[in-house]
């Protein structure tokens, strides 16, 4: 007589990820019956108490969402309610407004490459057993890191939540002697981040390739990071931000507290992030960073989700590259920001945060009241991308013992640097396997 019986595994702490989230696979002799990646994490309800407010207030609240991107929600916020109010902030105000967000690209990448991400690649279980063992990287890898956090305060104010930004630009500009101190430590950091993308280049990357739609933002003049004009990808699609909710629409899902985007047309997933993004704007970077990126094992289209940690290594490279750029030709303006005058009407805005991109639409009053708001978040958009590529990924490895498919699987999960409380810090990781 053969009895069933249900394996179960239990990962209690997956501390290289943020939020609180789990994932279980059903399993019956080799067969994958189902997969859920469940985010359990408490509804925050921004929307709901942006509601009401001045909206001179929403920035600053927005910023609260996220601790490792403040900066995406606070320029996608700013830049929806300039679009309600008919202002374009450009000029020198825009150049430190890409600046920080540069700030932000480095800081948040290179602690996911190399601190969240990389161990799973060389087999330690987080970062501090791999700085015993490649401690010239993790030190470098810390010293870029600080370089991202020290533009953010020299533009923001504080590196977290900074406190310098408005609608309509700064409270205060920085001295241009302020951000010419840092010219030093951004060549050293592009020199480091060099030998360090050797480092990575030479991982051994999971042969797993999926047929993606990929979709960024795209801006005519430049690679898109903090704003963009168009929403693209990769099956040919070009919307305005304004045509966002036409294009992807949010379920609720049983098993998981997030709300799960997906096309509206078709119900299929999109991918967000670094890989789509130099997948879709590739001719935006510099000659040598394709060339680069070609040379590390990212070819043009690469559909391979672990290489995104080769992707993000490209974005730090052009960020500080960007960073240099911008802080050469900065010129102190003669003042810190343009007004913005409330006027009744919906505006739109959308960033290209570190994990992708993160949408906003308000709708105000005449006297500025903040009357409905919407935020998307990278990785509520990535969350069905990311559940497909586990059963995929997953069906293939059924024979693998449990330790090594959960490993695998956290691991694809991490390819995404998902914020799970934006969305944290546990993973609860079951295997359920029935006789065949």
């Amino acid at each position: 007589m053969t009895t069933s019986r249900t394996r179960v595994i239990e990962v209690d702490t997956l501390a290289r990820v943020e939020g609180e989230g789990a994932l279980t696979l059903r399993v019956r002799g080799e067969q994958l019956l189902g997969v859920e990646f469940r985010i359990f994490e408490p509804p925050r309800f921004f929307e709901a108490f942006l509601r009401g407010r001045d909206f001179r207030e929403v920035p600053d609240i927005t910023a609260r969402i996220c601790g490792i991107c403040p900066i995406a929600y606070m320029m996608g916020a700013s830049q929806a309610l300039e679009d309600v109010c008919g202002v374009t902030v450009d000029g020198t105000l825009r150049v430190l407004r890409r600046l920080i967000y540069c700030g932000e690209w480095i800081e948040s990448h290179v602690l996911h490459m190399f601190l969240l991400h990389l161990p799973d690649f060389l087999g330690v279980p987080d970062a501090v057993a791999l700085a015993a063992t490649h401690r010239e990287a993790v030190t470098q890898a810390l010293r870029v890191k600080k370089l991202g956090n020290e533009i953010m305060r020299a533009v923001g104010g504080r590196e977290i939540h900074p406190v310098n930004l408005q609608l309509g630009g700064f409270y205060r500009a920085p001295e241009r002697s302020r951000l010419a101190a840092l010219l030093p430590e951004i060549a050293w950091s592009e020199a480091a981040l060099r030998h360090l993308l050797d480092v990575l280049a030479a991982l051994h990357f999971p042969a797993f390739e999926v047929d993606y739609e990929f979709m960024a933002l795209r801006h005519p003049d430049e690679y898109a990071i903090d704003r963009g004009e168009q929403l693209v990808t990769s099956t040919g699609i070009a919307a305005p931000l304004s045509g966002y909710d036409a294009l992807l629409t949010e379920n609720h899902v049983r098993h998981s507290t997030a709300l799960q985007s997906r096309r509206a047309d078709t119900g299929t997933p999109v991918h967000l992030g670094p890989l789509a993004r130099v997948n879709l704007n590739r001719a935006q970077l510099p000659a040598e960073l394709q060339v680069l990126a070609e040379a590390l094992g990212l070819p043009p289209d690469c559909r391979n989700p672990f290489k995104a940690i080769l992707a993000r290594g490209i974005e730090v490279l052009y960020a500080l590259g960007e960073a240099r750029r911008l802080i050469e030709a900065y010129r102190e303006p003669a003042t810190p920001a343009v007004t913005v005058e409330p006027r009744a009407g919906t505006g739109f805005g959308a960033t290209e945060a570190p994990r992708g991109i993160c949408y906003h639409r308000y709708a105000i009053d005449a006297g500025g009241q903040v009357l409905d708001a919407k935020i998307v978040a990278p990785t509520s958009v990535n969350q069905r991308q990311i559940e497909a590529d586990l059963y995929r990924f997953a069906a293939t490895r059924l024979a693998l013992p449990d330790a090594e498919l959960r490993h695998d699987c956290e691991q694809l999960i991490r390819n995404y640097d998902p914020c799970i409380s934006c969305s944290t810090h546990f993973l609860d990781l079951r295997i359920e396997r029935e006789p065949g």
